[in-house]
């Protein structure tokens, strides 16, 4: 099923998303946390894909266990910027073949030291490429906050809007720690005519010092309050992760109050604390939208 026709039914809708297991870890390793994560029912889970493609064969291979052994849906992460067109086809031939139907198209990264193949440039230029194949259901990235390197959230919009035109079906955001900047960022793309449902991402913190290197490259932005409870627990793993549940657990009933079309777990392949965050907002995700409103 393609993702778009799951808005057919209730929203919210709440998606997970996982990463491979570096090449020298068995791959294997990650099936326990799909089988743990299947039984919370999301939507869907998301299967990232490596710095210049280093993992491609593990995200289709973890899509394809996700589709065909666990009857969830799977999005897989597809990046273009080392990448021939023939490189690209070749993958999504494999996808296909897997019965995969959602590609999230995104630039990349250029690897480390690698070459970059010109064939692809940009997001857009992928996802008009996938488009012109007529198959795929297409995700793309938004950006609340900017980027790094580009800070113009009135650019970024226009970014979302040239995707939008090549055949973004939907979008899913950088992680966001302040519900005020995504609402700021949904108002403006309603002004601008982006009706494409938006799926929030949200990261639970469970180690200060991961987070700030991942906010360090994302430029995702950590409210001051938050921030201190991280530096007081930055020597104290156990008591960083609780903050970063209890934050988390905040965070997504605000949201599921303001009624969002999704929310995007980035649970970084940790089944127990996902499953705690729905817990404590409902116990099933179906629920989840009653009690964000009771918490009003």
């Amino acid at each position: 099923m393609k993702i778009t026709q799951l808005f057919k039914g209730k929203k919210p809708l709440i998606s997970f998303e996982v990463f491979p297991p570096k090449p020298d870890y068995p791959i294997e390793t990650i099936y326990r946390t799909l089988d743990e994560l299947r039984d919370l029912a999301p939507h869907f889970i998301s299967v990232t894909y490596g710095a210049g493609g280093g993992n491609r064969r593990r995200t289709v291979e973890i899509a394809s266990r996700i589709k065909n052994k666990q009857n969830i849906e799977a999005l897989a992460h597809l990046t273009c910027i080392s990448h021939s067109r023939e490189e690209i086809d070749e993958i999504s031939r494999r996808l296909l073949q897997e019965g995969i139907e959602n590609i999230l198209a995104l630039r990349g990264d250029p690897p480390a030291g690698g070459p970059v193949k010109t064939d692809f440039t940009y997001a857009r230029d992928l996802i008009l490429h996938l488009r012109r194949m007529g198959t795929f259901c297409i995700g793309a990235a938004a950006y609340p906050e900017g980027r790094p390197e580009n800070t113009d959230i009135a650019e970024e919009i226009r970014h979302m809007q040239e995707k939008v035109a090549a055949g973004a079906d939907f979008f899913i955001t950088q992680l966001v720690f302040i519900n005020d900047h995504i609402y700021d960022f949904l108002e403006q793309l309603a002004k601008k005519g982006i009706s494409s449902p938006v799926f929030i991402g949200v990261m639970p913190v469970y180690n200060s010092r991961q987070i700030w290197r991942i906010t360090e490259l994302s430029g995702a932005k950590i409210p001051r309050d938050f921030n201190s409870l991280l530096e007081k627990y930055a020597d104290s793993p156990a008591d960083a992760e609780k903050v970063g549940i209890d934050f988390a657990v905040r965070q997504i009933a605000d949201l599921l109050a303001h009624e969002v079309d999704g929310i995007h777990l980035y649970t970084m392949n940790k089944a127990r604390q996902a499953r705690e965050i729905l817990r404590r907002l409902g116990k099933t995700v179906s629920t989840l939208p009653a009690v964000a409103r009771a918490r009003e």
